[in-house]
């Protein structure tokens, strides 16, 4: 077989030597536009992992690559004066150069072809070429030709970035932050050999601006950085080398195949370099290229097995790193944090390492966050044993004169199985059973103020007394059987009412006995299926309005400890709100302080009968996950409207505005709006959506994402979760009844058998660490 490989960087020749070694009769060539020896920036970083995996699958490489390494298990993370260290991490880095050289010289040692300095302007040229293997780069010239076919996205981030080296020698992985009067800015930096390290200057447009840098050149703004890290260079000078200001292109493409070509490295798919190298993820995409070809010999078949099963895994770690970026854009969100609060924030940010990974790594760096979170709380009021301090989500948390035992809350689920808005049997044996499950707050599914309010026949309502009565009886016997406070949700369907239950066609209508729908604006969910909402008069919104305040003051009588009003997913107050449903010409419509009239009368209303000692939370939804949607300029603006007027808890959830939706799903997905109000408006905040482990709730609650964590499937199917939780973490504080003692005894038994087990199993599945004791490249100085 002829193979092609357009680009000797490292993705490229790391599949055209891994190939020829594989199939030794395959002649291949690669073709570099620049010298051997030219590189443009400094190191690059691998994980013990990584190397793992390059040991299995060419040992001389592995050899030559990790007796060049610098290798570091810490990373620092300095902060206002602080250095916070947290170990146990395994990384190591070399000189771009040194491993282009190493692989060069494996390619000839197999038998690869290569040609330098020779420009490919497009795939013609090598008509005569099987497989060719496009590794050209983040400015593909290939990818730009055949855009077309491709259909590449290229998403330009806001921040500003510089690769800079510096003979400054590195003990650590550093993240030096620095806040100057231009603003805040940020030196992410390894040693990648001897007296050499890499420093990638990152900063938002608008610190760039103030710093003049867009005005300066390479050799001007140098001086200008020394200055301002020139505690953290101590004395050493910073190294251009073609060092120029860039904002991070995050490219995607449709396809990674045309024909018998096939992308690889940036030219298929970028990855922020704040979550590791792009080189790694190159020389991994050129493994799994490797991969489809040693299971089929057929160039059409075994592409087609790359564009799919390594786009898996792309996707994964493009939305891991987007995660991650997006913390370094808005960083001076997190300029009021305490030191080990932020520091837990930058080692957690992008969701992949969480509380127990780190525990796992560097028990002393938990400690130190744990210790700190329990004094926050103490400080707050509140009995807490800093020598054995509970983790952050069995911590109590206050709001008016209502303080929940812990963080964790069973969000509000529909049951669709009350009878004409009555909850029955199962509404009380479901509720009851989640709060002696232990959950610090439990809300009632969203209940409905009128039977015209209500999404399906089998909603919950609380329009009448008998209604009342019977949310009391529940309320009675959780209240009495477990410490959990309960939130009622009131909420009006609009315009996705009269519809089938959850279980049948949801969101669709029902096929006989509807009943008609209001709105905002006479736009039906589902075009041509839903009904036609009629749109909603002044006296409409007074007999809304009225509705929501005889169920306040009926949530009151039935002993509830909070209310929510949902203004989220689509339905009646959230229509008014997102521009996609409000499309009003009056008051009500236009601006986000007109489409927000409504929701705050409402909201004002309900606030005036509930008891002032009692909290009021809002459900939001954050983003509608479409184009024209609610804007972030929006969601502050609104939780601030919602502070201002008295609101004590921004529940965000996102989307369920149209069912053209496209959310960007994904463990905790939710949990960056949450952040955002939460750091930004300064009002406590509660985060749901794919939450489903002690440990991400932990991690949620330490980085300072949320106040409080809500999960939903994760009790459907354990509401003992709380409970189970307390044993895994031996917390004795948490309250079980009585008649479930014995249960307690036996669960923390057993807890502490396994979570030693597991810590056991985790630590020998570890990576074993690659550093050459005996070599001549010492660890990092």
């Amino acid at each position: 077989m002829k193979v092609t490989v357009i680009g000797g960087g490292p993705g490229g020749l790391y599949f055209a030597l891994l190939a020829k070694k594989a199939w030794p009769r395959w002649d291949i060539t690669v073709y570099e536009r620049n010298r051997p020896d030219d590189t443009f920036g400094f190191g690059v970083v691998f994980s013990d992992q990584t190397l793992d995996t390059f040991k299995a699958y060419d040992l001389v490489t592995y050899e030559r690559i990790r007796r060049r390494f610098a290798y570091w298990g810490d990373v620092d993370v300095v902060y206002k004066g602080k250095v916070l260290r947290s170990g146990g991490n395994g990384f190591c880095g070399c000189s771009r150069v040194a491993l282009l050289n190493i692989l060069q010289d494996r390619g000839r040692e197999l038998g690869v072809h290569m040609r330098f300095q020779r420009e490919v302007e497009g795939l013609e040229e090598f008509a005569d070429s099987d497989l060719i293997v496009v590794a050209d780069g983040i400015n593909s010239k290939i990818r730009a030709k055949y855009a077309e076919h491709f259909q590449p996205l290229v998403d330009l981030r806001p921040n500003k970035f510089t690769w800079l080296g510096s003979t400054r020698p590195l003990d650590a992985f550093k993240y030096f932050f620095r806040e100057t009067p231009q603003g805040v800015l940020l030196a992410h930096c390894y040693q990648y050999e001897a007296d050499r390290s890499t420093w990638v200057v990152e900063m938002n447009e608008e610190t760039w601006r103030n710093f003049g840098f867009d005005k300066l050149s390479e050799t001007e703004m140098l001086p200008v950085l020394e200055r301002v890290f020139g505690e953290e260079l101590d004395g050493h000078p910073l190294i251009a080398n073609r060092s120029l200001w860039r904002n991070f292109p995050n490219i995607t493409n449709k396809t990674w195949v045309k024909n018998n070509a096939v992308l690889i490295g940036d030219a298929k798919a970028t990855a922020h370099f704040s979550i590791g190298s792009g080189t790694k993820l190159a020389m991994e995409d050129a493994i799994a290229l490797f991969e489809a070809f040693k299971k089929h010999t057929s160039v059409p078949a075994a592409l087609k097995l790359y564009d799919t099963a390594r786009r898996e895994e792309v996707e994964k770690t493009q939305h891991a790193a987007n995660v991650s970026l997006a913390w370094f854009e808005h960083m001076k969100r997190y300029f009021t944090m305490a030191p080990p609060q932020f520091a837990f924030g930058v080692m957690s940010r992008s969701k992949q390492i969480t509380w127990e990974n780190l525990e796992l790594r560097d028990p002393a760096f938990i400690k130190g966050i744990h210790q700190w979170f329990a004094r926050q709380v103490r400080d707050q009021g509140f009995d807490i044993d800093l020598q054995n301090p509970p983790v952050p989500m069995f911590t109590p948390f206050r709001l008016r004169d209502m303080v929940v035992e812990n963080r964790v809350v069973v969000s509000p689920m529909d049951q669709y199985s009350a009878v004409d808005g009555m909850p029955t049997d199962w509404h009380f044996v479901h509720l009851g059973s989640r709060a002696i499950g232990g959950a610090g707050l439990v809300y009632v599914e969203m209940t409905c103020p009128s039977p015209e309010a209500r999404i399906s026949p089998g909603c919950t309502g609380l329009w009448n007394k008998a209604q009342r009565d019977a949310f009391k009886r529940i309320v009675d016997f959780c209240h009495a059987n477990s410490k959990a406070k309960m939130c009622m949700q009131l909420g009006h369907s609009g315009r996705k009412g009269s519809t089938q239950l959850g279980w049948e066609r949801m969101d669709h209508p029902l096929e006989n006995g509807n009943w008609p729908v209001i709105a905002p604006s006479p736009i039906p969910y589902y075009e041509g299926v839903s009904q036609v909402p009629r749109e909603m008069t002044r006296a409409d919104m007074d007999k809304v309005l009225a509705d929501f305040v005889r169920s306040t003051r009926y949530a009151d009588e039935a002993g509830f400890d909070m209310l929510e009003i949902h203004m989220a997913h689509g339905y009646l107050l959230a229509s008014f709100i997102s521009p996609l449903t409000n499309k009003r010409s009056d008051g009500y419509g236009g601006a986000i302080e007109n489409r927000m009239r409504f929701p705050l009368e409402v909201f004002k209303a309900c606030r005036a009968v509930w008891p002032e000692r009692k909290p009021i939370s809002v459900r939001v939804s954050a983003t509608d996950w479409a184009p024209g949607g609610l804007a972030g300029e929006d969601l502050m603006a609104l939780t601030r409207m919602l502070k201002a007027a008295g609101c004590d808890l921004i529940d965000c959830s996102t989307g369920q505005t149209v069912p053209h939706q496209k959310p960007v799903y994904g463990r905790m997905y939710q949990a960056p709006f949450s952040d955002w109000v939460r750091n930004e408006v300064g009002i406590a905040t509660m985060t749901v959506g794919a939450v489903t482990t002690p440990d991400q709730v932990n991690t949620l609650l330490a980085s300072g994402k949320a106040d409080l964590v809500a999960l939903a499937r994760p009790h459907l199917s354990n509401p003992y979760f709380t409970l189970q939780a307390s044993a895994w973490y031996q917390h004795m504080g948490q309250y079980w009844p009585p008649q479930y003692l014995p249960g307690r005894d036996q669960a923390y038994r057993n807890a502490a058998r396994e979570r030693a087990e597991q810590i056991d199993l985790r630590i020998k599945a570890r990576p074993a660490s690659h550093e050459v004791k005996d070599g001549p490249v010492k660890k990092a100085a």
